[in-house]
């Protein structure tokens, strides 16, 4: 099978769980409203699915790498299928939040699997190419899952999403079971022990470069989501948009991020992959830090915010999807591992900022846009302390 149709079934694959997120992003002041809940409130059931989506990756990774890649996927879609079907029947803010976590436990396995069957499909270079090939998949969810939520409130309500959500993951099923190859040979897999396991995840979390990549990606993508918690409340409330404009500068934003994703292989050929990624957390510190800094002189207005993030978002990538494929560069044998791992350390460091992010936040743009600058400060940090380790291993 072609590069470019794998990366295309992957692609497809891992839009689902980002559909989860986006599509009902715009129903979130309607959803707050209908259940009688505050915004913080109604923040929660993004914080429960991604730290749930976290935690359940570090089932999935070694799973796969013992049982194949094809098993986990079709458990994982099962119980985001039983998770979707709940939250569209949740009668409070409580069971809906509890459902939110069980789609996010089923949903993981869309962000571990296919990592996992790029790294046994290619490495490097033409790693990175096959990763910014599904990123450019995904990067269609931004821009159509919040109009799809918005389109599908006014035919139904917020619950209508969640069946729909249903559906999307039995066509991914589908997907996986007909057109997906099984891409780890069962003389590659690795049996599950505990033991080995320990020693494995030991080796992971003390590899300094592994650990600094993981969370330079990590605060990136905790950016996003602080974003993705924040922006429906501070564009609709603050700003006035419908939910129809919300979901056109929602992909305003979004599109920066994944027009760069698909930049990152060429630009890492020419420049080398370490200074690409040097390049690209420098650019999005300062524009994350210089956009804080005009809000705080009190220049706020939509333009500048929306062409602010675009910015910053537009560095990020460059820089998540390198993180990810060379994270992963040095683990072959415990691919699954390395990637339920690192995505685990992400997945909850997105969740704490959102959760930290609303105990500030008051429905206005300020919260968001200093918990992003704080994200786009420790990746920088981060960066300057591990990027001469890579560069002794990496071209610069």
């Amino acid at each position: 099978m072609s590069l470019f149709r794998m990366a295309l079934i992957l692609g497809l694959l891992s839009a689902v769980g980002p559909f989860a997120i986006d599509m009902y992003l715009p129903a979130m002041p309607a959803l707050a409203a209908s259940l009688g809940v505050t915004e913080t409130a109604a923040q929660l059931t993004l914080t429960s699915y991604f730290v749930a989506f976290g935690l359940a990756q570090l089932i999935y990774g070694p799973w796969s790498d013992q049982a194949g890649r094809k098993r986990p996927l079709f458990a994982g879609l099962a119980i985001f299928i039983i998770g979707s079907a709940m939250a569209a029947l949740a009668p409070t803010i409580g069971a809906l939040v509890a459902a939110r976590a069980v789609q996010g436990i089923g949903g993981a396995v869309l962000m571990v699997v296919p990592r996992a069957v790029i790294r046994d499909s290619a490495t490097g270079t033409d790693g990175t190419k096959m990763m910014a090939m599904v990123m450019l998949v995904i990067s269609v969810s931004p821009m159509l899952a919040p109009l799809a939520g918005s389109g599908l409130i006014q035919l139904g309500d917020w619950r209508l999403i969640f069946w729909v959500l249903c559906g999307t993951a039995v066509a991914a099923a589908l997907i996986t079971g007909f057109a997906l190859p099984e891409t780890l040979a069962p003389a590659e897999r690795q049996k599950i022990h505990f033991g080995s396991l320990l020693a494995s995840a030991k080796v992971l979390l003390t590899d300094p470069v592994f650990m600094g990549l993981t969370f330079i990606g990590g605060f990136g993508m905790a950016s996003f989501f602080v974003f993705i918690a924040s922006a429906s409340f501070v564009y609709v409330d603050q700003f006035g948009l419908t939910p129809t404009g919300f979901s056109l500068a929602f992909a305003i934003n979004a599109v920066g991020f994944f027009a760069a994703s698909q930049a990152a292989a060429p630009l890492g050929e020419r420049v080398g992959i370490v200074r690409l990624m040097r390049w690209g957390v420098m650019g999005f510190a300062g524009f994350a830090v210089a956009l804080l800094a005009l809000v705080l002189a009190g220049f706020v207005s939509l333009p500048l915010i929306v062409a602010g993030l675009f910015l910053a978002n537009a560095c990020l990538g460059l820089v998540i999807p390198t993180t990810m494929v060379m994270a992963l560069d040095p683990h072959p044998r415990i691919a699954g591992l390395a990637s339920s791992l690192g995505g685990t350390l992400q997945m909850v460091a997105g969740g704490v900022m959102i959760a930290l992010t609303g105990l500030f936040f008051d429905g206005t743009a300020l919260p968001m846009v200093a918990a992003i600058a704080l994200c786009a400060v420790l990746a920088l940090a981060l960066a300057l302390m591990t990027l001469g380790r890579v560069a002794r291993v990496q071209p610069v």
